[in-house]
Protein backbone atom coordinates (compact mmCIF):
# COMPACT_ATOMS: atom_id res chain seq x y z
CA UNK A 1 0.00 0.00 0.00
CA UNK A 2 1.90 3.06 -1.12
CA UNK A 3 1.96 5.96 -3.92
CA UNK A 4 3.16 4.66 -6.88
CA UNK A 5 5.57 6.96 -8.53
CA UNK A 6 5.48 5.82 -12.06
CA UNK A 7 2.34 6.96 -12.38
CA UNK A 8 0.81 10.46 -13.22
CA UNK A 9 -0.99 12.36 -10.36
CA UNK A 10 -4.38 13.44 -11.19
CA UNK A 11 -5.63 16.44 -8.93
CA UNK A 12 -9.17 16.19 -7.93
CA UNK A 13 -11.55 19.10 -7.59
CA UNK A 14 -12.83 19.18 -4.42
CA UNK A 15 -15.63 21.42 -2.86
CA UNK A 16 -15.64 22.01 1.06
CA UNK A 17 -18.56 22.73 2.92
CA UNK A 18 -18.54 23.39 6.93
CA UNK A 19 -21.80 22.68 8.58
CA UNK A 20 -22.24 24.99 11.67
CA UNK A 21 -24.66 27.43 12.99
CA UNK A 22 -22.22 29.35 14.81
CA UNK A 23 -18.69 29.40 12.85
CA UNK A 24 -17.76 32.14 10.50
CA UNK A 25 -14.97 32.23 7.84
CA UNK A 26 -12.88 33.92 10.49
CA UNK A 27 -13.25 30.75 13.04
CA UNK A 28 -13.49 28.25 10.77
CA UNK A 29 -10.48 26.16 11.96
CA UNK A 30 -11.78 22.85 10.90
CA UNK A 31 -12.12 24.11 7.69
CA UNK A 32 -9.19 26.13 7.22
CA UNK A 33 -7.40 22.98 7.95
CA UNK A 34 -8.88 20.52 5.38
CA UNK A 35 -8.28 23.89 2.70
CA UNK A 36 -4.63 23.51 3.68
CA UNK A 37 -4.47 19.46 3.37
CA UNK A 38 -6.80 19.78 0.18
CA UNK A 39 -4.20 22.50 -1.32
CA UNK A 40 -0.82 21.16 0.00
CA UNK A 41 -1.74 17.79 -1.40
CA UNK A 42 -2.12 19.39 -4.93
CA UNK A 43 -5.96 19.16 -5.29
CA UNK A 44 -8.07 22.01 -6.87
CA UNK A 45 -10.22 23.53 -3.80
CA UNK A 46 -13.18 24.17 -6.59
CA UNK A 47 -15.32 26.26 -3.71
CA UNK A 48 -15.82 26.73 -0.05
CA UNK A 49 -18.61 27.75 1.80
CA UNK A 50 -20.20 27.48 5.47
CA UNK A 51 -24.27 26.05 5.77
CA UNK A 52 -26.21 26.02 8.73
CA UNK A 53 -27.33 22.60 10.51
CA UNK A 54 -30.37 22.47 8.42
CA UNK A 55 -31.22 19.62 6.41
CA UNK A 56 -32.73 20.90 3.48
CA UNK A 57 -30.44 23.74 3.45
CA UNK A 58 -27.89 21.11 2.96
CA UNK A 59 -29.45 19.08 0.37
CA UNK A 60 -30.13 21.70 -1.46
CA UNK A 61 -26.83 22.60 -1.34
CA UNK A 62 -25.17 19.35 -2.18
CA UNK A 63 -27.82 18.66 -5.03
CA UNK A 64 -26.08 22.01 -6.55
CA UNK A 65 -22.54 20.62 -6.03
CA UNK A 66 -23.48 17.60 -7.25
CA UNK A 67 -24.72 18.90 -10.78
CA UNK A 68 -22.23 21.16 -11.14
CA UNK A 69 -19.46 19.30 -13.89
CA UNK A 70 -16.48 21.41 -12.14
CA UNK A 71 -16.67 19.45 -8.81
CA UNK A 72 -15.42 15.59 -8.76
CA UNK A 73 -15.60 15.82 -4.88
CA UNK A 74 -17.46 16.73 -1.65
CA UNK A 75 -16.26 17.34 1.73
CA UNK A 76 -18.19 18.27 4.65
CA UNK A 77 -17.15 18.95 8.08
CA UNK A 78 -19.44 19.44 11.17
CA UNK A 79 -22.90 17.76 11.83
CA UNK A 80 -22.03 14.20 12.13
CA UNK A 81 -23.07 14.28 15.59
CA UNK A 82 -25.38 12.97 17.98
CA UNK A 83 -27.53 15.92 18.99
CA UNK A 84 -30.57 17.63 17.44
CA UNK A 85 -28.80 19.68 15.23
CA UNK A 86 -26.70 17.34 14.10
CA UNK A 87 -28.00 16.44 10.52
CA UNK A 88 -25.29 16.10 7.62
CA UNK A 89 -25.63 12.49 7.33
CA UNK A 90 -29.54 12.28 7.44
CA UNK A 91 -29.09 15.58 4.19
CA UNK A 92 -26.54 12.89 2.52
CA UNK A 93 -29.29 9.99 3.02
CA UNK A 94 -31.07 12.36 1.14
CA UNK A 95 -28.57 12.74 -2.21
CA UNK A 96 -27.44 9.67 -2.20
CA UNK A 97 -27.19 7.14 -5.23
CA UNK A 98 -25.06 4.80 -2.84
CA UNK A 99 -23.64 4.08 0.37
CA UNK A 100 -19.67 3.71 0.71
CA UNK A 101 -19.85 2.56 4.53
CA UNK A 102 -16.16 1.39 4.81
CA UNK A 103 -15.17 4.97 5.27
CA UNK A 104 -17.71 5.76 8.27
CA UNK A 105 -15.81 1.93 9.83
CA UNK A 106 -12.57 2.74 8.79
CA UNK A 107 -13.15 6.67 10.56
CA UNK A 108 -14.17 5.43 13.75
CA UNK A 109 -11.36 2.69 13.76
CA UNK A 110 -8.25 4.96 13.18
CA UNK A 111 -10.30 7.94 15.84
CA UNK A 112 -10.41 5.40 18.83
CA UNK A 113 -6.99 5.56 18.66
CA UNK A 114 -7.11 9.43 19.13
CA UNK A 115 -10.06 9.40 21.21
CA UNK A 116 -10.75 6.25 22.09
CA UNK A 117 -14.46 4.94 22.91
CA UNK A 118 -15.70 8.63 22.62
CA UNK A 119 -15.26 7.65 18.55
CA UNK A 120 -18.86 5.81 19.06
CA UNK A 121 -20.54 9.72 19.01
CA UNK A 122 -18.95 10.18 15.43
CA UNK A 123 -21.79 9.23 12.33
CA UNK A 124 -18.82 10.11 9.82
CA UNK A 125 -20.15 8.54 6.66
CA UNK A 126 -19.47 8.95 2.83
CA UNK A 127 -21.67 8.05 -0.05
CA UNK A 128 -21.75 8.33 -3.59
CA UNK A 129 -24.08 11.26 -5.62
CA UNK A 130 -24.80 10.98 -8.97
CA UNK A 131 -21.29 10.61 -10.17
CA UNK A 132 -19.98 12.85 -7.37
CA UNK A 133 -17.85 11.42 -3.79
CA UNK A 134 -19.30 13.19 -0.64
CA UNK A 135 -17.80 12.50 2.58
CA UNK A 136 -19.01 14.15 6.15
CA UNK A 137 -15.97 14.44 8.61
CA UNK A 138 -16.97 15.59 12.32
CA UNK A 139 -16.14 19.19 13.11
CA UNK A 140 -13.18 18.83 15.92
CA UNK A 141 -9.62 19.79 13.87
CA UNK A 142 -8.36 16.46 15.21
CA UNK A 143 -11.34 14.34 13.68
CA UNK A 144 -10.37 16.47 9.88
CA UNK A 145 -6.79 15.66 10.69
CA UNK A 146 -7.40 11.95 10.95
CA UNK A 147 -10.13 11.49 8.36
CA UNK A 148 -7.57 13.70 5.45
CA UNK A 149 -4.30 12.47 6.88
CA UNK A 150 -5.25 8.81 7.29
CA UNK A 151 -8.01 7.95 4.78
CA UNK A 152 -8.53 10.79 2.20
CA UNK A 153 -5.27 11.99 1.56
CA UNK A 154 -4.34 8.30 0.24
CA UNK A 155 -7.66 7.50 -1.57
CA UNK A 156 -7.98 10.81 -3.44
CA UNK A 157 -4.68 10.49 -4.86
CA UNK A 158 -5.16 8.53 -8.00
CA UNK A 159 -1.45 6.62 -7.54
CA UNK A 160 -2.39 4.90 -4.30
CA UNK A 161 -1.94 1.27 -4.56
CA UNK A 162 -3.68 -0.95 -4.55
CA UNK A 163 -6.72 1.59 -5.72
CA UNK A 164 -8.12 4.08 -5.13
CA UNK A 165 -11.31 6.52 -5.28
CA UNK A 166 -9.77 8.67 -8.57
CA UNK A 167 -9.11 5.83 -10.86
CA UNK A 168 -13.39 4.77 -10.60
CA UNK A 169 -14.47 8.18 -11.31
CA UNK A 170 -14.60 7.79 -14.99
CA UNK A 171 -17.33 5.02 -14.32
CA UNK A 172 -19.37 6.68 -11.44
CA UNK A 173 -21.88 7.30 -14.14
CA UNK A 174 -22.40 3.78 -15.88
CA UNK A 175 -25.92 2.20 -15.79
Amino acid sequence: MAIDESLVFKPVRIALLTVSDSRTPADDSSGDILAQRIEGASHDLATREISRDDVDELTAHLHRWIDDASIDCIICTGGTGLTGRDVTPEALHKVKSKDIPGFGELFRWLSYETIGTSTIQSRACAVLARGTYIFALPGSNGAVKDGWDKILVHQLDSRYRPCNFVELMPRLRER
